[in-house]
């Protein structure tokens, strides 16, 4: 019922609440503890608690929207970027369109990111303004 992933999930967080697989929820959920999704969402999925809250989405699951969380598994559909403040697990059978922002990423063979992966202790940098780069250049040479 729970697929392969369950174990994981159990073990970081627990599980407390499913959104089975003939689920679909129109709309932002908000959740604390764990939170396994095998159905759809279509909304924003945010964790309450900051500490050990876990979200995953199993094999045949699907979000359209932001998710919000300290640890995030996918294994299925994830449509919208993804801020996971503690750790991101990507399954082999995980397909993500949408950002990553991470501390720790964990990624098997055959999952898919059309997006970018941000690290979060990173401050953004910006590329040097041309006249720089040619001030670099000339001073090198």
């Amino acid at each position: 019922m729970f697929g392969n992933d369950k174990g994981k999930a159990a073990r970081t967080g627990g599980l407390e609440t499913l959104i089975g697989p003939r689920v679909v929820i129109r709309g932002d959920v908000a959740f604390s503890g764990g939170l396994y999704i095998e159905g759809r969402v279509h909304g924003s999925v945010t964790a309450d608690d900051e500490g050990q809250a876990v979200v995953t989405i199993s094999d045949g699951g699907l979000v359209e929207g932001e998710v919000r969380a300290p640890c995030v598994i996918v294994n299925g559909e994830l449509r919208g970027d993804v801020y996971a403040t503690e750790r991101i697990e990507l399954t082999a059978n995980a397909r993500v369109q949408g950002n990553i922002y991470y501390k720790v990423v964990e990624m098997a063979a055959g999952a898919m990111i059309t997006g970018r992966l941000i690290h979060g202790e990173e401050p953004q940098r910006q590329l040097p303004k041309p006249e720089v780069l040619k001030q670099v250049k000339d001073a090198a040479a």
